[in-house]
């Protein structure tokens, strides 16, 4: 059973069908999915949770499909852990670690918003799925248009990481890099939306696609014992995944699954490219463009879509939005590396850095709990850290010469 009613327009609230369409015809508002709460509310329940298996379908109800999912069977439900060492590092009461470098099957918490849009894409008949990605996206998009039978075309930045574009290429999909950076790569694939009957899932099914960031906050509020954290740090790149945790602990509190919540929302960008925190330090609410210059690329995003309203997210939960230097990410991800045994990309390096300035300059109460959330995996951009760790000691196989370059150890 579906509990989807449409799409509504977040501006001028106008109700649309349930179509391949992302952007009110009437105020050029973007479009978000629409859910019967009532209905919901009589048929999901702690209990009916109990009963199901542990990825990101358990909360298919709150989801954006009509049928049965088509992928992700293994996405999700990816493991909130209390981060003791890092808390001892910080200086913090308790920290926890929501750790989506793991998840299945490409180490990102993008597996879960593209399983939600293909699965869609098949509702509506599509063969061909693409995406405009700095990378962890264009992976997700990949892997499972393999597992789900479509055609699929991956546009990037033309200087990606490496590593994120073999992770792409491995499928044997259609990767166009783009001599630009992402806003240009994202105009161009709204240009060829419009041209080609393609689900680009990041553009004319974003509603959808969207919806599936909410699995990422309801297992932190499932997770914690059905409650929402006082504090959480999150990567602000579209602004998206800010947007989506914030409807993830509202829908839950509406539905009686967990307590009013006061959580307050910190937003992480880099230095190299932050809209939103300019905005933000500026006590704007107009999110001007930039271009981005920074080693963080899977959050540089120039021209966030969804800015406006994460920065308005930030700003009623008595949050704050800050941003670090590309040493600082660096250092934030040696630091959850060598308290936790966790290594991020540059995106959880930025969130975890973040924290670490947040709790510096008093922003963030130290005897408070915070919640950090770490989206990727450092396999995909070894890059930004090999020239900023210990070198190698290379050595002879003799004893002799492993005391000896051990300088008088053992």
């Amino acid at each position: 059973m579906s509990y989807v009613k449409g799409l509504k327009c977040r501006e001028c609230g106008r109700s649309y069908p349930k179509e391949a369409l992302f952007v009110c015809e009437w105020c050029f508002g973007p479009l978000e999915v629409a859910y019967d709460y009532e209905a919901i509310k009589k048929n999901f329940s702690k209990k009916l949770l109990e009963t199901r298996v542990p990825n990101m379908w358990r909360y298919k109800e709150l989801l954006s499909i009509d049928g049965e999912p088509l992928c992700g069977s293994t996405s999700g439900f990816t493991p909130l852990f209390e981060a003791k060492n890092l808390a001892r590092s910080l200086g913090i009461k308790k920290c926890y670690i929501k750790d989506d470098s793991v998840n299945h099957p490409t180490l990102s918490f993008k597996d879960r918003v593209v399983a939600v849009a293909l699965s869609k894409a098949k509702e509506f008949g599509f063969r061909t799925v693409a995406c405009a990605s700095t990378g962890n996206l264009a992976n997700a998009v990949a892997a499972h248009s393999r597992y789900s039978g479509f055609d699929c075309y991956v546009f990037v930045p033309f200087d990606l990481e490496t590593s994120k574009i073999l992770s792409s290429l491995i499928y044997g999909v259609n990767l166009v890099a783009v001599e630009g950076n992402y806003d240009e790569v994202n105009r161009l694939c709204a240009e060829i939306a419009m041209n080609f009957h393609w689900a680009f899932v990041n553009v004319n099914l974003r509603p959808y696609y969207a919806e599936g960031s909410k699995t990422y906050g309801f297992e932190i509020a499932e997770q914690l014992g059905f409650r929402s954290p006082q504090n959480i740090v999150i990567p602000a790149a579209s602004g998206s995944l800010v947007t989506k945790i914030y409807k993830g602990f509202e829908e839950f509190s509406q539905l009686g699954l967990i307590p009013e919540f006061k959580t307050r929302f910190f937003l992480a960008q880099a230095e190299g490219c932050a809209p939103i925190v300019k905005a933000f330090r500026e006590n704007s609410n107009i999110i001007k463009p930039v271009k981005p210059k920074t080693i963080a690329k899977s959050i540089a995003i120039g021209n966030p879509a969804d800015g406006v309203y994460a920065l308005e997210i930030a700003k009623k939960t008595k949050g704050f939005a800050e941003a670090v230097s590309d040493e600082e990410i660096i250092e934030g991800i040696k630091l959850l590396a060598e308290t936790e045994g966790v290594f991020t990309e540059t995106a959880g390096g930025a969130t975890v850095a973040v924290t670490k300035k947040l709790l510096e300059n008093g922003i963030l109460a130290k005897e408070e709990e915070v919640v950090i959330c770490i989206t990727g995996n450092g396999l995909k951009t070894q890059e930004s850290v090999q020239n900023h760790l210990k070198p190698v000691i290379r050595i002879k196989p003799s004893l002799e010469e492993f005391k000896r370059e051990l300088k008088g150890g053992v």
